[in-house]
């Protein structure tokens, strides 16, 4: 084999890792935002695909989809509640997550909140 397919295979490999690592590290952040939404009581409101009080994660996400500040947006609007976004009933306040917790929070519900199964 030449030098050439030697440097494309190494390439190639590296890239794989490289991958591999974000796969793995968006898995972690995916189980401590699952967690935390869990502790954090979003779940008796929210569901990931589907309307329970409030709106659905994956519905959330679309709304935002295109909106460059839709996680400032949204870590307000979980650490300060309200209402009229998505209707009438009010989204209490969540004062007690820190700002850490608000961005995985919200980075993992932009995403459509991603199982980690």
């Amino acid at each position: 084999m030449n030098l050439f397919m030697h440097r494309m295979k190494f390439l190639l490999l590296t890239l794989l890792l490289v991958l591999a690592s974000f796969s793995a590290r968006a898995s972690n952040d995916d189980a401590k935002a699952v967690a935390l939404a869990k502790q954090s009581a979003c779940l008796g409101c929210h569901a990931v695909d589907k309307k329970i009080v409030g709106p659905g994660f994956q519905a959330i996400a679309k709304k935002y989809t295109n909106d460059p500040s839709a996680q400032v947006f949204l870590k307000n609007k979980i650490l300060k509640g309200g209402s009229g976004s998505w209707g009438l009933v009010p989204m209490p306040a969540n004062t007690k997550l820190s700002d850490a917790d608000l961005s995985l929070l919200t980075s993992w519900i932009l995403r459509g909140a991603p199982s980690t199964n």
